[in-house]
């Protein structure tokens, strides 16, 4: 009827590349001397990652592109970011003990 699923294989390990590589693959991209296709296979990437980290870069710029996985470090958060998590968190203690509070005081005769 479809297409069987594929098992994707377990053993296979995620590679990741450094931000230098990154920055001299499109570096070469660029430079236009070979096609995309040659160069991914000569770097062992596949041809779609270049662009992908083509974009990246242009968006973002060579100082914040490829920073790696993970959230960002607290110390370049905003002050409107920092304070709008405190917030959050912030209430949502106040609503258990709010919760609590309404719980304890059914328990009192």
């Amino acid at each position: 009827m479809g297409k069987a699923i594929e098992r994707v294989d377990a053993r296979r390990k995620r590679t990741r590349f450094s931000k230098e590589f990154k920055l001299e693959a499109v570096r070469l991209l660029e430079l236009g001397e070979k096609p995309a296709t040659q160069l991914a296979a000569e770097l062992g990437i596949r041809r779609n990652q270049f662009h992908k980290w083509q974009e990246q870069l242009r968006g973002k710029g060579p100082e914040r592109a490829f920073r790696g996985p993970g959230a960002k470090p607290l110390s370049e958060f905003s002050e409107v970011e920092r304070l709008r998590r405190e917030l959050k968190r912030v209430t949502e203690e106040r609503d258990i003990l709010k919760k609590a509070a309404a719980y304890f005081a059914k328990e009192l005769p």
